[in-house]
This record gives structure tokens, sequence and C-alpha cells, in this order.
């Protein structure tokens, strides 16, 4: 039975060595520079032109669901135990141990790969804005080496080396501290929104009616257009929106966990759901979804659209960089609290736990993180890497909102500053959709998920059940 104790809910840190910052407004700014990235300005293209069709925007908004569902709980949860670790934390306060390390593993998975996923769409966007100014860089050092088509396959690309770059250049940031990446996200947030509004407004005039028709194409296979292909898309892209999740990564940096922490959770996520569904309807008005299947699909439209706003697309590009960018660092911020929280609870050699004298960050599990994904950013194609992300996160997702039922009924007495509606409704709806677009997911996504968790178990049962705290 010690496989399921729990930890206190109500366990206070009487020394956080790490430094209160952050306020809602940072968290909301965090949360949005997670959110706003890839998923607009280059998944929105592929899984419309691959899945859904213009229905993509019906993908978007089906995720949206599902997300405010679990945002919702994890801002109840986030609101009652203000640590770092996200869904990890939340599992060891309500449904034990086995279940708290596997979805931190999981969240493990879902933010080293979901960084080098947007370090790999932040390749495709410096490559083509280098191309526009005559910069040709070498196909061979901007491309993933190893590919998948149905099978494992070596392109011929040596290293995607801006995607390495990246990754290595934002690690070194956050290793300097919380307020300088704060301010740094914050400056980077505010260029981003600017460039897709500009996109909106002035590419709105332009959308042919036709393009939408049909809204829905017809199915040509499972996952590929029809309600089955809007439900793959919302998988394929529901790793966009783990913006929130990383938010209550964060829970120990903040000034006011209790208040700040579900203002940023439901402030980001309601102002990039809007985004999203604008942009898509936009995009795919603009360009007929089939020809949307490139590595910067924005840059493409405006450049499809002719003259008239030609001046937009070196704008486009440059706001996608930085916007890319902020993404990247967000999620290399939220993976080593992860590691932190893992071995601060005896889970993982306390090595993961260290923090830097001066920066007080956690500078090795930091370094760590950028460097694995750094090298998955420089070897695999962004396809592969986005399912795995999805996957991981619908899987954190769903746990979040049992979760909060289970606290519902096992710990009634707890202060909650925010109080989720209509439990247990909506946290089961929020478990229904996203298993759905768990199922929708490939079946080779699924053997990679339970390889991972069975590599994981394998730590777990040979270091981690020993060494934990509640050991002692």
């Amino acid at each position: 039975m010690d496989l399921f104790r729990v930890k206190p809910i109500d366990e206070k840190l009487e020394d956080n060595p790490l430094r209160p910052e952050l306020g809602g407004l940072q968290l909301v700014l965090l949360g949005i520079g997670a959110i706003v990235g890839t998923g607009i300005f280059v998944i929105t293209g592929t899984a419309a032109a691959e899945h859904a069709g213009p229905a993509i925007v019906l993908s978007f908004i089906l995720s949206a669901v599902g997300c405010l569902c679990a945002g919702l709980s994890y801002a109840e949860l986030a609101s009652m135990i203000p640590l770092s670790g996200s869904a990890y934390t939340y599992a060891y306060s309500t449904i034990g141990e086995l279940m708290a390390w596997i979805i931190g593993w999981d969240l493990i998975l879902e933010y080293l790969v979901g960084s080098a996923t947007v370090a790999v769409g932040w390749s495709g966007y410096v490559v083509s804005f280098l191309s526009g100014i005559g910069i040709h860089f070498p196909a061979a050092f901007c491309n993933a080496p190893i590919g998948y088509k149905g099978s494992w396959l070596f392109t011929g690309a040596v290293l995607n080396v801006p995607a390495v770059f990246i990754v290595l250049a934002v690690t070194t940031i956050l290793i300097l501290g919380i307020r300088e990446s704060s301010r740094t996200n914050a400056v980077i947030v505010a260029i981003k929104l600017t460039v897709i509004v500009l996109f909106i407004v002035f590419c709105f005039p332009h959308v042919q009616p036709q393009n939408w028709v049909p809204f829905i194409p017809v199915s040509t296979g499972v996952g590929q257009f029809g309600w089955t292909g809007i439900m793959a898309g919302a998988g394929v892209i529901f790793y966009a929106y783990i913006g929130f999740d990383a938010v209550t990564t964060a829970a120990q940096e903040t000034k006011r966990p209790e208040r700040d922490l579900p203002v940023g959770i439901l402030g980001s996520l309601i102002i990039c759901t809007i985004l999203y569904v604008l942009v898509s309807l936009v995009l795919t008005g603009i360009v007929n979804y089939r020809q949307l299947d490139v590595p910067a699909p924005v840059a493409y439209a405006v450049q499809q659209v002719g003259p008239s706003v030609a001046w937009l697309r070196p704008l486009i590009e440059l706001g996608a960089i930085a916007g890319i960018t902020s993404v990247i660092l967000v999620l290399l911020l939220g993976q080593p609290r992860i590691f932190y929280r893992m071995a601060a609870d005896g889970l993982l050699p306390g090595i993961f736990s260290r923090v830097h004298p001066r920066f007080r960050t956690p500078h090795v599990t930091t370094g760590l993180t950028g460097i694995v994904s750094a090298t998955l950013a420089g070897l695999f194609p962004i396809g592969v890497l986005s399912e795995l992300v999805s996957i991981g996160t619908l899987l954190a997702f769903v746990i979040v909102c049992i979760s909060v039922i289970v606290l519902r009924k096992t710990r009634p007495d707890v202060r909650r500053l925010f109080r989720a509606p209509l439990v247990p409704w909506l946290p089961i709806l929020g478990a229904i959709i996203c298993l759905a677009q768990m199922i929708f997911l490939p079946v080779g996504t699924w053997v990679r998920l339970v390889i991972w968790l069975v590599i994981g178990l394998v730590i777990y049962f040979s270091y981690g059940h020993r060494k934990s705290r509640l050991n002692a």
C-alpha cells in the first residue's frame, strides 16, 4: 500500500531556495509565452493539411474545451497546493506516490520533447527568414537527419543546427535567473501579439470563402478529414495549449501563488484560444488547406495573398521567431522545476534539487534539460516530436481532472481560494475529452509512450521507491 501513500496537502516550505519574483501579470505572460508559438505559426497549417482541413477551427475549439476543464481543475489545485511540480505535485497529494511518479515521468517527456518540437519550428522560420534576405542556409544543416514515414529512415541531413542553437541559448538565459527570464519573455510576448493582430487585421479582407468549402472535407482515411480528422487534429495540436500547465511549475517563484496561479492559468488560456481560432480561420480562408503543409505556413499564406500585404511577411517571420523563442523559454523553465520537485521528494537523486547559490535557479537540471532537448531538436522531425508531446500532455490533464474529484471527497476541509465549478461533472468531461483525443493519436505514439513509462517504472522501483522522503 505504500505505492499509494500521499504527501501532506498542507506541506509548508520552511526555506524556499527559489526566488519568489512573479505576480499574476507575469504568469499570464508566461502562459501566453508558452501557448502562442509553434501551435499557431506551424502546427495550424500542417494539422489543417493532414487532418481536418478548414475544420481545424473546430479542432482548436474542441481542444480548448478540454483545456478549460483541465485548466479550472489546475486552478483549484494550484490554489490549494502552491508548490512547484505541476500535475506531479497534485497527484502526489491526492492519488498516491506511484501515480505521481508516472505523471512526473510523463511531464518530463512532455516538456523535454515539447521544447525540442518548438525549436524545430523555430528553425523553419529562421531559415525562411534568412532565405528571404538572401542568406541561404545549407539544407543538410537545417533539417533532421532522422525521419519517420511508416518506418524510421535517414534523410541525408547532418543536423538541425538552428534548433540546437536556440535551445542552448535559452538554457543559458534560464540559468541566469527567473527575473531575467520573465522580463525577456514579456518583451517577446509583446512583439508576437502585435504581429498576430497585424496578420488578422490586414489579411482578413483577403479571405476567399470558397477556401472554406467543404468546411469538413470528406474522409480519406482514419484521422484524415471528416470528424475523425477533426479529433485527430485536436489531438495533434493539443500540445499547443500546455502553457497554463507550465505556469504551475513556477509556483515556488510566485509571490502569492494561491491567488496568482489561477489568474495566470485561466487568463492565458482564454486569450490564446481566441487568437488560435481567429488565426486558423484567416489562414484557411486566404490559402487552400492543401497548400499549408509547409514549415512556415503563416508566412507562406501572406506570400500567396500578393503584394498588398507583402510588407507583412518579414514582420511575421520575425514575430514568429521571437514568439517561438518564448515558448522554448517557458517549456525549458518548467522541466527543471519538475525535476527539482521530484528530487526534493527523494524520488530522484539529490543532485537534481541543487540550486545555484547566486542565481537561485535549479542550474543542474536546467543545463541537463537543455542538452537533451537540443539533441532531440537536432535529430528528429517536428511530426514525430509533436505527437509525443500531445499524448504526454493529455495524460497529465486526465490525472489533474481526477485529482480534483478525489480531493473534493477526501479533503473537503482544505481551504480553496479558487473552486472549479460543476465538480465532478466538469472534471469528468475534461477527462473524457482528453482520453478521446488520446485514442485518435497514431499507434506508434502510444508505443513510444509505453516504452518511456516502462523505463520510468524501472527507475522508480530501483531507486525512487526506496529513497522517497515518505519512507522516513
